[in-house]
Formats: structure tokens, C-alpha cells, sequence
């Protein structure tokens, strides 16, 4: 297993996981462009050089970081690789001196054991519901927000 920032040449393997769980309403999709704008936020696992899960840390503002777009392939599912992910993200998060990061997530549970807890989305701040307004799922979302504080 290796993980590993992002590049241009990921795009098509990121958009098409992103894709797969999109059309299972599993996840939210996401454009080429925004894919592209946004791959410094994007981490990846490999394994034998295929990729098998990425995600990102996208920062809104002095303390508060999101993580974003997580996914592990199908049949890489149950094997650590999201909470690597996770692990991964909190620890960029901590480097960047970041003291709270959240998720708004179909998975709760799966946040809640590495460490996050539930939180009311209308507790965290307007900043997070910038880009909400462009999804077509607002105002009806059905994301559940969770959050850990890392101070």
C-alpha cells in the first residue's frame, strides 16, 4: 500500500470512483474541472500500482478543514484503507496547525470510529454551505456532519 498526494494523471481513476458512487447516491459527483482545480487537496492509496481509494483536505478557513470526496473502490472496501485515508488527512490537518476538521458524510458511523463525533450541520459555520448551494441535492440534504477537534 502506498499513499500519496495526487497528480493530473489521477484525475480519470478519482473521477470515475467518484462517479460509481455517485450513481449509487453514495456519494456527491464531481466534475473533471473541479477535479482538476482541486488536486493538490486529493491524496490516493495504491496498491500494485492500481488506485484503490483517495480523498481530501480541503481548508475553509484559519480552523476548520473538511475532508471530502473519500472513497475506496468496491473491492478494496473493509481492508483500513479509508481510515488510512483518515489518518492521513488529520495528520496534514495537524501539520497545517488546523484545530477542528469535519465531513459531511451518508457514512457517519464510519467517521465515528475513527474518532469524530455528530454534530448538527446548522452548528457549523455559513463558510461550509458555499459550494452547498450548487448541489442539487440542497436544500434537502441528507448528509450528516461530523467533526473532531484536534487540540
Amino acid at each position: 500500500m502506498l499513499i500519496r498526494k495526487a497528480k493530473i494523471s489521477d484525475v480519470e481513476e478519482i473521477h470515475k470512483l467518484i462517479s460509481h458512487y455517485a450513481a449509487e447516491g453514495q456519494m456527491l459527483a464531481r466534475a473533471r474541472a473541479v477535479l482538476y482545480e482541486g488536486i493538490r487537496e486529493f491524496s490516493v492509496i495504491e496498491v500494485d500500482g492500481k488506485l484503490v481509494a483517495m480523498g481530501a483536505l480541503h481548508v475553509l478557513w484559519n480552523d476548520l478543514a473538511e475532508i471530502r470526496a473519500l472513497a475506496v473502490a468496491p473491492e478494496y472496501i473493509r481492508r483500513g484503507f479509508g481510515r488510512a485515508l483518515v489518518e492521513t488527512f488529520l495528520e496534514e490537518a495537524r501539520s497545517l496547525e488546523m484545530p477542528r476538521v469535519f465531513a459531511l458524510t451518508y457514512k457517519p458511523e464510519f467517521f465515528v470510529k475513527c474518532g469524530f463525533h455528530n454534530v448538527e450541520k446548522d452548528n457549523l459555520p455559513q463558510k461550509v454551505w458555499m459550494e452547498c448551494v450548487n448541489c442539487p441535492q440542497f436544500p434537502n440534504c441528507e448528509e450528516s456532519a461530523v467533526i473532531i477537534d484536534l487540540e
